[in-house]
């Protein structure tokens, strides 16, 4: 097993965690920073109906990534757990098993771009107007599904690890590539959407050979070959029932991009679907670095509960949880201030800076409880713990958002407003619920060494 490795179960959580987190931070910032200016040259490009195709288009992408979220993380978990176990060979075959799930998906999604797109658009809510711009944007992700299933499931793999380095690369290089391909389609090429849709598969195709290379090499402290890529079913399900809550998660992320692109529709109009779609990018920029602590804390979490590291385990949670709710209040402070400034990246039209600014100011009042939802998900699932992770993983979006979202415009006649009400509510709810799961396990997370037996009859993988 490689030093990066080893690492995990040495080093000093803090500076472990900082240098696991960092890396992982500026590499989502750098994909959320390049998913807002594809929205800005889409919107400067195309216009306010172009930024609603793609919001349109992205429950199907999140489809697509929900499925890469569930090989993707469940595989980490599981080889993080396996190389703390010290059980190398094992952890070969998932990576092995993880490249056949991706090979079997991407394939239906191949085949899906030619035969059944538009109707899945038209029934996600594409109007007459939309559809257009919907289709242009979605059919080269369709295709290059492939790409976009290794690059993401792969980031997952190398973190899990402990090479946090060489995972932030393999998220900059093609959100770097995308920035400087995006304007060149777009505008000079003059393919509007489509265009903006094509430079983000040729970014994910060429971090895809360099993470292939990675493997390869040797560079891993994981085995790539023909030996590994026999199917073990028993690897496959323990991968998926991990992963089965980011899953859940993504589907729900989709599910409620539907209903909320559906009430924005019945109580507005195409407008109101285009000015959701700059607000998203927005808050997806705004969540990125929680996600990227979640991201440092998890391959951690995972080796030392299990090498049964209890003492860092418990050190590991309550500081992430304390980093994560600085960064939320942070996030909570910007975007109930300036919320017109982050509009006029986007758009100089009074109207659209005004209605976005104004649904921002609502959806992040309560964005100061974000941080310990976001952390408290992603620790069951690093522990291996799959009930309470999926329950966690789908309360804010499915349990809560998406019922709030439907209910919310028809009371009171608050019609658009209500959807933006939802959010606040939703995480208030979800917060709730986060602290009620991290209560009933304090037990684990406070567990020492010679409470090792108790607690794996206590506390098991779900």
């Amino acid at each position: 097993m490689k030093e990066q490795s080893q690492r995990l179960g040495k080093e000093p959580i803090r500076s472990l965690l900082f240098k696991l987190s960092v890396p992982a931070m500026i590499g989502m910032l750098v994909m959320a920073f390049y998913n807002v200016v594809d929205t800005l040259f889409i919107a400067r490009g195309v216009g306010i109906l172009g930024v609603a195709g793609v919001s349109i288009s992205f429950p199907v992408m999140m489809v697509i990534m929900a499925i890469a979220a569930a090989v993707g993380i469940g595989g980490a978990s599981v080889i993080s757990r396996r190389l703390g176990e010290n059980r190398q060979e094992d952890a070969n075959y998932v990576l092995g098993n993880i490249v056949i799930m991706i090979l079997a998906v991407s394939s239906i999604s191949f085949i899906g771009g030619f035969t059944f797109l538009e109707p899945i658009l038209k029934a996600f809510g594409a109007t007459e107007d939309i559809l257009p711009y919907a289709k242009d944007y979605l059919f080269p992700i369709m295709i290059g599904s492939f790409f976009f299933g290794l690059a993401f499931t792969s980031n997952n793999i190398i973190r899990s690890e402990g090479n946090s380095r060489f995972a932030m690369i393999t998220m900059i290089f093609p959100a770097v590539l995308n920035i400087i391909l995006d304007p060149i389609f777009i505008f000079w090429l003059d393919m509007g959407v489509q265009g903006a849709s094509l430079a983000t598969v040729i970014s994910q195709a060429s971090v895809s050979l360099v993470v292939i290379r990675y493997f390869v090499v040797g560079k891993s402290s994981l085995s790539v070959g023909l030996e590994y890529m026999k199917a073990r079913f028993d690897l496959m399900k323990e991968v998926i029932v991990v992963g089965f809550p980011a899953f859940v998660r993504q589907v729900g992320g989709s599910a409620m991009m539907i209903a909320i692109n559906y009430m924005l529709i019945q109580y507005g109009g195409d407008f109101e679907v285009g000015v959701f779609g700059i607000v998203q990018k927005v808050s997806m920029m705004a969540i990125m670095p929680m996600i990227g602590v979640l991201q440092g804390m998890q391959p951690i979490v995972g080796y030392n509960y299990g090498a049964q590291q209890y003492d860092r385990l418990k050190e590991t949670i309550f500081l992430g949880l304390k980093v994560a709710t600085i960064i939320s209040a942070v996030v909570f402070v910007v975007m109930f201030a300036v919320p017109e400034y982050l509009m006029m990246i986007f758009t100089g039209e009074e109207r659209t800076i005004e209605t976005g600014a104004h649904a921002m100011r609502i959806m992040f009042a309560l964005a100061i409880l974000i941080g310990a939802q976001l952390i408290s998900g992603g620790l069951y699932q690093a522990l291996g713990m799959a009930r309470k992770a999926l329950v966690l993983s789908i309360a804010r979006q499915v349990l809560f958002l998406i019922p709030l979202v439907l209910i919310l415009p028809r009371l009171f006649d608050l019609g658009v407003t209500g959807v933006w009400l939802a959010f606040p509510v939703s995480d208030l709810l979800a917060f709730i619920l986060s602290v009620t799961f991290l209560y009933q396990d304090r037990a684990l997370f406070f567990k020492s060494k010679k409470d090792q037996v108790a607690g794996e009859q206590s506390v098991q993988p779900s």
